[in-house]
């Protein structure tokens, strides 16, 4: 789901049908959905670093023109700073999440995905001196129930622990990237910013995709697939998302983080044949609560 973490921006007071941001968000929250089941069909042919690399130079190439239009906002010095983040934000979850769908189901993804939101307080509590309330904390310990739920979890007798780490830390990742965006790169045009840390990511990511480049011949679907993963979910999705951001805000736009779970696993049942097991369903129950939890204004 979430990638780079957009830069704070000021929201635009643009007079839109009632009905757009609600079908937004909710088509969103398909796109990412898809995505964990994009990567349960690529990743076992591809490979983690190879899918990861495709998707993340697909989804810069989409979003190259918001970058070229700010251009002049890129001076070579910002440089490190976006290959740093592409790295924390975007090419270490990408793989990882890659890695996770070669052994486990599409739901085991998107479920640990949701923490983001969690890190991304967590983060801030300890590195950046932001406190953090009695219910962020409940919520935290919820969440990880949640993990620890999913992580006990077998899919025909195979378990589902490795997978889940593999999640956590991308999610972690996320948390990360979410505090040092606004810190590093605030007042840059969000979607420039995302072209120019998948830009870099791939870039950095490069090297591991042409060593482990699969030596067999990839189907169809797979390749359609990974074209899917990069063009859809990510450069066509990213643009989404931070038209919303600017449109209605990041505290409205990160609602969409409830819905991706359901989107991902009712993607996979339909499609695949997946089945939701109880342990993915209370896992999913008890990290969503987490999180809605987490963003209840404090009173």
């Amino acid at each position: 789901m979430k990638n780079p973490s957009p830069a704070v921006v000021p929201v635009e007071p643009v007079q839109v049908p009632a009905w757009r941001t609600p079908v937004e968000l909710g088509l969103l929250a398909a796109i990412w959905g898809a995505s964990f089941l994009f990567q349960r069909v690529a990743a076992p042919e591809f490979g983690a670093s190879a899918l990861s690399e495709l998707r993340l130079a697909l989804g810069a190439a989409v979003l190259l023109p918001f970058l070229w239009l700010a251009r002049a906002d890129f001076p070579a010095r910002l440089w490190p700073r976006l290959a740093l983040l592409g790295a924390i934000n975007s090419a270490i979850p990408f793989a990882l999440f890659a890695w996770g769908a070669q052994r486990a189901p599409a739901g085991v993804g998107a479920i640990t995905n949701a923490m983001a939101v969690l890190f991304t307080a967590l983060v801030a509590f300890l590195f950046f001196g932001q406190r953090i309330g009695l219910r962020k904390v409940l919520a935290l310990v919820v969440g990880f129930v949640g993990v620890i739920v999913l992580a006990s979890d077998k899919t025909e007798g195979a378990s589902v622990g490795w997978a889940t780490a593999a999640g956590v830390l991308a999610a972690l990742m996320y948390g990360v990237g979410a505090n040092l965006v606004p810190r590093l790169l605030a007042g840059l045009p969000p979607s420039a910013v995302a072209a120019a840390t998948l830009g870099s990511a791939a870039l950095l990511s490069l090297p591991f995709a042409v060593a482990q480049w699969p030596e067999h011949e990839v189907s169809a679907p797979a390749w359609g697939s990974a074209i899917a993963l990069g063009v859809i979910c990510t450069g066509l999705a990213y643009a989404i998302y931070y038209r919303l951001i600017q449109r209605i805000g990041a505290a409205r736009a990160v609602t969409v983080t409830y819905l991706v779970p359901l989107a991902a696993v009712a993607w996979a049942w339909s499609v695949l044949g997946e089945p939701l097991t109880w342990p993915m369903a209370i896992a999913c129950a008890l990290i969503l609560g987490s999180v809605a939890m987490s963003q209840r204004p404090a009173k």
